[in-house]
This record gives structure tokens, C-alpha cells and sequence, in this order.
């Protein structure tokens, strides 16, 4: 199985397209994940959803956007608020990661391959076979 992510910008015209994308292929939502990073003492999100493999096909798109949103688990900003009642309109469950964030790594391909990583980790995504 090959997972890929596909980064989508971090504005709420993003985000609406993050949210089209899970209501036009609701039958094909694997899980939605926040990914939680820490960014010069201020905490951020990155919102995503992995999509299930089309037919036989042995490709998963993970469709992200990256530590744009503001973080707080109390006063949730209106971007994330978007995305958390979409995953709650499609009754799909958010599973929130506290990950390293993304400056941490020279290359973001390099970032990809550390979350493809935790994800294969924990069991939320397939392994490669």
C-alpha cells in the first residue's frame, strides 16, 4: 500500500476544499486525523483525511493541510471548527496526534515520511505491502 500526502494550503478556501473532498467520497474515508505540533511555544494543527485505495488500486491519498490552524483545545478557531463539524456530519471519528512539527525537518517530504511513519505506528493507516 502507498500512502502519499497531498497538501492543500492552510486558508479557509483549503479547508473548505479539505471538507468538499471528505463529503464527495464519504464512503471512502479511512480516518480524519488533527495532527497537534508545537511551534515557537504556540500549538497548531494540521488537519487531514486519509482516503481509502479506489478499486484495486494499491494507492492511499492523505489529503492535509499543514500547521496553519491555531490550536486550542478550549477556544477552537473557526478553520478547525469547519473541519471538526465535517467529521461530525459524516460521523467519522477525529483522532488528534501530538507530532513533532514540521520545521523540525530539512525537507518536507522528509515530515511526510515521519507521519506516514506514526500513522503506520499506531495502526491508522495500512502497512506497505
Amino acid at each position: 500500500m502507498i500512502q502519499k500526502f497531498i497538501e492543500l494550503g492552510q486558508g479557509y478556501g483549503d479547508i473548505f476544499e479539505l471538507c468538499e473532498i471528505m463529503t464527495t467520497n464519504k464512503h471512502r474515508i479511512h480516518h480524519t486525523f488533527a495532527f497537534v505540533s508545537d511551534i515557537d511555544g504556540k500549538k497548531v494543527a494540521s488537519i487531514a483525511v486519509a482516503l481509502k485505495p479506489v478499486g484495486e488500486s494499491k494507492f492511499m491519498p492523505i489529503y492535509i493541510c499543514r500547521e496553519g490552524i491555531p490550536y486550542d483545545k478550549e477556544n477552537q478557531s473557526k478553520r478547525f471548527l469547519i473541519f471538526e463539524n465535517t467529521v461530525k456530519e459524516l460521523d467519522e471519528l477525529l483522532i488528534t496526534l501530538e507530532v513533532k512539527n514540521s520545521s523540525v525537518y530539512v525537507d518536507e517530504q522528509l515530515y511526510y515520511h515521519y507521519l506516514t511513519g506514526v500513522l503506520r505506528l499506531y495502526h491508522y493507516i495500512p502497512a506497505m505491502y
